[in-house]
């Protein structure tokens, strides 16, 4: 039983991957027939995100109530319907108008697969199935490119994926007695969730220092991603051409990771996995600093990518651990909360510093974000060692 469900979660992180980037790819073709300015593209992705943010907030009671098998399965059939909408739009503001059931359904669904494989499954599946992630997130680009150099237009795109993501919703419904499963799991006695007011959640011992520290991951990752190419160019002297392809390198380089993180997670730990993971990319910031050179920038980048693989993947599966199996969802939806905020707002924040002092600061904001993470998780692991 365990593995056939294995199977279908791994398929569901790629799924969820697919849509997730598409958009950027996307919105060169898309904001000319819409007669909308270029800029727009940031007030859609700003609604998305925000769906993502309610839905994730809110995610124990959901999946409390309904179970994860059923929660999943409604929050990727509200994705496909979404993507449909996307495809048959003719104006921005029906666009807008679907992107509410797009960042809904992206929410919920996350934070139920991600507690739920920390709840059943080891270190290893959690660090593959956010390398799948990668790999679904690589993929949707690649079909949204495929029909436009093939004159499909943007929106049959669109619909390609949206109907691999009803595929999904199919098996996912056709799965759903797989969701109920023995009381022993792989990492233990299952116990039932329970659910939680925010409130309740902020007084939990170990909450805040965790919240935090999911945002200031999500700042680094996704600020270090954003802003890659722009300060090579900038600050290093590269040619656009070449900085875009070693800035891609980066997200490889936190797919790849992933990857060889699982075989090796489950004998080092969750903590020192994130322990590997920080010290990385300490020295690949670092490494952004010395003048010696394109190549050693070129090289640091690939670095905190790897750097930043095992993070993200660890700190999700420790969540059982230090919070307690029947408290997990709750705090699991508001840790993915405070992570999109990180991921939204964060590279905004950079962007306007950058404005006054130039991308100098780069390595310094990703510095200094870094540390805090550092200092907040350790202290967290201190708080977690003396109340057990």
């Amino acid at each position: 039983m365990f593995s056939i469900l294995l199977v279908i979660i791994y398929i569901a992180f790629i799924s969820l991957g697919l849509p997730d980037s598409i958009l950027g790819s996307a919105w060169p073709s898309m904001y000319e027939g819409l007669q909308v300015p270029v800029s727009y593209v940031s007030i859609l992705s700003m609604i998305i995100s925000a769906g993502t943010i309610v839905s994730s907030m809110f995610s124990g009671k959901l999946i409390s109530a309904l179970g994860t098998g059923k929660v999943t399965a409604v929050s990727v059939g509200m994705t496909a319907l979404a993507l449909f909408g996307f495809s048959f739009s003719s104006s921005f503001w029906m666009l807008c108008l679907w992107g509410l059931p797009y960042g809904l359904g992206a929410g919920s669904v996350d934070a139920a697969l991600n507690n739920y494989v920390a709840l059943h499954y080891k270190s290893r599946h959690m660090n593959w199935l956010h390398c799948f992630w990668g790999v679904g997130a690589t993929v949707g680009p690649y079909i949204m490119g495929l029909c436009l150099t093939n004159n499909l237009h943007w929106n049959r795109g669109y619909q390609i994926i949206g109907v691999l993501q009803t595929v999904l919703v199919i098996v996912l419904i056709f799965s759903l007695p797989l969701w109920k499963q023995p009381e022993k799991a792989e990492n233990g006695e299952e116990k039932k969730a329970t659910s939680m007011k925010f409130s309740q959640i902020l007084k939990m011992k170990g909450a805040k220092k965790i919240l935090f520290a999911f945002f200031c991951y999500c700042a680094v990752e996704t600020t270090a991603g954003l802003w890659a190419s722009s300060f090579l160019v900038f600050e290093k002297g590269i040619d656009a051409q070449t900085a875009a392809k070693w800035a891609s390198l980066f997200y490889l380089g936190i797919t790849g990771g992933r990857f060889l993180s699982g075989f090796v997670a489950d004998k080092i730990g969750d903590k020192n996995m994130v322990r590997a993971g920080q010290i990385l990319c300490l020295v690949s910031v670092g490494l952004l600093f010395v003048p010696l050179g394109v190549g050693v920038s070129l090289v640091a980048l690939v670095l905190l990518g790897i750097g930043c693989a095992p993070i993200y993947p660890s700190l999700i599966h420790e969540t059982p651990e230090n919070f307690g199996p029947e408290k997990s969802q709750a705090i699991m939806g508001v840790q993915m909360g405070c992570a999109y905020i990180g991921t939204t707002c964060m590279p905004v924040v950079f962007g306007a510093i950058t404005n006054l002092t130039g991308l100098g600061l780069y390595p310094i904001f990703l510095l200094v974000v870094l540390v805090l993470m550092i200092v907040v998780i350790e202290s967290l692991n201190m708080d977690m060692k003396k109340q057990n």
